[in-house]
């Protein structure tokens, strides 16, 4: 569907985006640069108006054969030029710095919007924002430079139409309304021949990510790939995202030629309406000679002040894709709710005594049938369930809906906070960073003294581990350097030295032996931890207070394998 500018980038949506990014800690620094900013636009349009003045004595002694007069203009022309480069590079890095701070500040602010509450999690599972990654870095740096540079283009190109516009009216008024004129009509043109490029922009953005996120996911899985020779498909699947892009960026490409005929045509006539129009003033002998390249200047100047749109579509164009994607991801984040999804009601308490499901039914994605039918149970904390379904989909969504990610179905659950529970899935999270850091919640990392950790590492094992690491404190990529058995153990150490009150389990022993099984529950029994595990028919239950099994159909069964007053079921 094509969409206008103003269907993509409607000011209502600009401003916005700009009253949720302009960031309260810019503080003072921002505002002084922005000051700095605004005076060096002032001293550059002085400079140029200077300039064209200094120009016009510089040609007329020129015309005048005056030697004398020749170098004094020569000097206060160098003199002048010296300054508005100064002034220029100055007032360009001061543009860098502000930008650099803003985007900086909008960065961290979106980051942490991102990773609060689990919106990452919500929004791949929603599918409502594609390439939410490449939104936080490319668009926000897009947007934050953009922003910056056009919001000074536009103030520049008014001050350039205050200054320049006395210049010209007191040379030719008809020179004057001819740039009004030459300058409108170009830019009506020119948003009907580049209309087209927003939405191909926009679409373009998306399908470079695609096919970024297909090369990524070669690198992260080049063992499996290598060992299921599946490298045909993947070929396949490459270049079907290479045709995509490749075929848009055509379309952009057909869009800027006939864009830039008609630019550069413009940019061309520029320099002979000058000429045009005052020529025949200085024939007639009504104005000096170097009026003719003082109007050429000063009409370059306005020209270029009222032409924005024209000189800098294409750019325009970019930006309307960024502002569109940005303000979407913004919408996304600020509309999606951390404790709902679907239909399940989570109610997290700060109350560490129980998780307790109330009709709770959760439905399979793809298949009309219920994995868990209307479960109703109270697990009191120091209960140990282990919880066996025929299809182990059931028992994974019920882990799933309780961690509160994903809740296909309808009921209520009731669960502490994630002060007092840990949620562990068979393949644990490992993020690149040092031992410490794996094992300790972030910001308590020297709260339990290393003697304390390493010993906790020995008890199970783990001090090959600490060995290949290089001690505590050194920086590794775990995902390719710790086997599968080794994370599980790991996890359970960092459940350890954590201590919620309850840690349920998704099959997080599948790697370890029977000894390991057991050595690990009794020690989160010693600790009183109450775990819920899920787990197989044949699993020990020594360890064991109840056990639920959930049958194919979605019914459930609930046993108690000790006389324990403080556990009940449906």
């Amino acid at each position: 569907m094509k969409e206008s500018i103003a269907e993509q980038i409607t000011w209502s949506r600009f401003i916005r985006l700009i009253r949720r990014s302009i960031v309260p800690e810019l503080g003072s620094t921002a505002l002084l640069l922005v000051g700095l900013l605004f005076l060096m636009l002032l001293g550059i349009n002085g400079l140029n108006v200077l300039n064209s003045y200094v120009g016009r004595n510089f040609m007329t002694a020129i015309e005048g054969r005056n030697l004398t007069e020749f170098f004094n203009q020569g000097g206060f022309y160098i003199g002048v030029f010296a300054m508005s480069a100064i002034v220029a590079v100055l007032s360009r890095f001061t543009e860098e710095r502000l930008g650099l701070l803003w985007r900086e500040r909008l960065t961290k602010r979106l980051v942490g919007a991102y990773l609060g509450d689990r919106t990452y999690h919500t929004l791949k599972v929603n599918k409502r924002v594609e390439n939410p990654d490449e939104r936080i870095t490319d668009d926000v740096r897009a947007f934050t430079t953009t922003t910056l540079s056009f919001s000074l283009m536009i103030l520049n190109s008014t001050l350039t139409v205050i200054a320049f516009s006395s210049v010209m009216l007191s040379i030719s008024e008809t020179l004057f309304l001819v740039a009004v004129l030459y300058a409108v009509s170009g830019t009506l043109f020119s948003i009907f021949l580049g209309r087209p490029l927003v939405r191909l922009n926009s679409v373009q953005l998306d399908k470079e990510a695609n096919f970024r996120a297909d090369l990524i996911h070669v690198r992260e899985h080049a063992e499996a790939i290598a060992l299921s020779r599946r490298e045909g498909r993947l070929l396949q699947r490459l270049r079907g995202r290479v045709d995509d892009l490749v075929g848009n960026l055509g379309s952009i490409i057909r869009v800027n030629r006939n864009l830039g005929f008609f630019s550069t045509g413009y940019s061309y006539l520029i320099q002979i309406i000058p000429a045009l129009v005052v020529a025949p003033l200085f024939i007639r002998g009504e104005v000096e000679f170097g009026v003719i390249t003082q109007s050429s200047m000063a009409f370059a100047h306005l020209v270029a002040a009222f032409s924005l749109i024209i000189t800098q579509f294409q750019s325009i164009a970019s930006f309307a894709s960024v502002v569109s994607r940005l303000d979407t991801l913004w919408e996304a984040i600020e509309r999606q709710d951390p404790t709902r999804s679907g239909a399940i009601e989570l109610n997290v308490t700060e109350n560490p005594e129980h998780i307790a499901y109330e009709g709770v039914t959760l439905d399979a994605p793809d298949e009309e049938k219920a994995l868990v039918k209307n479960l109703s149970l109270r697990i009191a904390q120091g209960t140990r369930v282990l919880i066996r379904s025929r299809d182990k989909a059931a028992g994974s969504a019920l882990f799933r809906a309780t961690a509160g990610i994903s809740s296909l179905g309808h009921g209520r659950i009731v669960r502490p906070s994630f002060d007092f529970i840990r949620f562990l899935p068979e393949r644990p999270y490992v993020y690149p960073g040092t031992l410490r850091e794996l094992l300790l919640k972030t910001g308590e990392e020297h709260r339990i003294p290393d003697p304390e950790i390493v010993e906790m590492l020995r008890e199970l094992d783990l001090l090959p581990v600490l060995t290949k690491a290089g001690g505590l404190d050194v920086e590794q990529d775990w995902s390719s350097v710790l086997s599968l058995s080794e994370e599980q153990l790991l996890a359970f150490t960092r459940l350890r030295l954590a201590q919620p009150k309850f840690a349920f389990l998704d099959r997080v022993c599948t790697a370890l032996t029977l000894e390991q099984v057991g050595r690990i529950q009794k020690t989160l029994t010693d600790l009183r931890i109450t775990f819920i595990a899920l787990g197989e028919a044949d699993d020990d239950l020594r360890y064991f207070d109840a056990v639920l099994d959930i049958d194919r159909n979605g019914d459930w069964t609930y046993r108690s394998l000790k006389n324990d007053a403080g556990l009940s079921g449906a």
